[in-house]
């Protein structure tokens, strides 16, 4: 078993995270996600990884003052929502997901998304996988187009305060499953702040045809490239959680990723338990 110190695993995500060199920019926020393949906007708790508040603000919690520069972040996102420059919604961890251009196709191939994007959803409801409430707001936004959301809930007939809990996980399933996705900002509701959602095979149209011939295998591997290439080094047991993949397709993914060279296994990282799979860079 090899043994890697882990000051060189927080050296290298130090780098990656970008949290000694800022974001200055939307366009250097656009930049590092097209290098890190796809980021969380905030810190996600228990899950290091690269996010838009680190690499704008530092490594320091996400700040409750409204005017802290770091908060820029929050502008850039609202302001690039609807150029098209990267996909975003709750897709990891039911947290806020930037993924670039190049990635999302391999997401969507592992998607709940065949054939016809329609026909697949109504499959999916027939088959009980989705709750009524997802089906409403899927209908409401093919009906009707785009919708903030509280035109959306209103469109959907889940306006009362017993459906907001529902309605909500409703909206992050299908943004998990790559159906919906927020595409601008709006000034409706009482805070005059709310997203504007779209069904995702209309927004990209392009994505259907560009997922096509993924394979499940080359699209768990690119992601998994992908995810190492931000953290380094990682565990079968968190690469599953991180992904909700099944351990027996995770460790097949990542041999196989050991088998063409982009990783070693059976690293030890100083005190941390377990066996860690890294990149073959990190070894001396």
């Amino acid at each position: 078993m090899t043994n890697l110190p882990i000051i060189k695993i927080k050296e290298f995500q130090s780098k990656t995270f970008r949290t000694n060199d800022p974001l200055l920019t939307p366009e250097q926020a656009v930049e590092f996600v097209n290098e890190r393949g796809f980021i969380f906007f905030w810190p996600v708790k228990g899950t290091p990884f690269p996010n838009l508040w680190h690499a704008v603000a530092g490594e320091r919690p996400v700040a409750d003052d409204h005017d802290d520069p770091g908060h820029i972040s929050w502008n850039w996102k609202d302001s690039l929502l609807d150029k098209r420059v990267w996909y975003y919604g709750r897709i990891l961890k039911k947290k806020n997901t930037i993924v670039s251009l190049e990635a999302i196709p391999y997401f969507y191939a592992l998607s709940p998304n065949y054939g016809e994007p329609e026909d697949d959803f109504r499959d999916q409801y027939e088959q009980g996988l989705l709750p009524l409430e997802a089906r409403l707001i899927f209908d409401a936004l093919l009906k009707n187009g785009p919708l903030d959301t509280i035109s959306l809930r209103k469109e959907a007939h889940l306006m009362g305060s017993a459906s907001q809990s529902p309605f909500n996980r409703a909206l992050n399933m299908l943004q998990e499953q790559l159906k919906v996705l927020p595409v601008a900002v709006s000034e409706a509701g009482a805070w005059g702040y709310a997203f504007v959602y779209d069904l995702t095979h209309r927004y990209y149209p392009e994505l259907q045809e560009q997922a096509r011939f993924i394979s499940e295998t080359s699209a768990m591997d690119h992601l998994l490239l992908y995810y190492f290439k931000s953290l380094g080094a990682g565990k079968l047991k968190d690469i599953s959680t991180f992904f909700k993949w099944p351990s027996s397709q995770s460790e097949r993914s990542l041999q196989r990723l050991v088998k063409m060279g982009e990783l070693i296994s059976n690293i030890h990282i100083d005190d941390l338990p377990g066996d860690f799979y890294c990149l073959p860079d990190l070894i001396d």
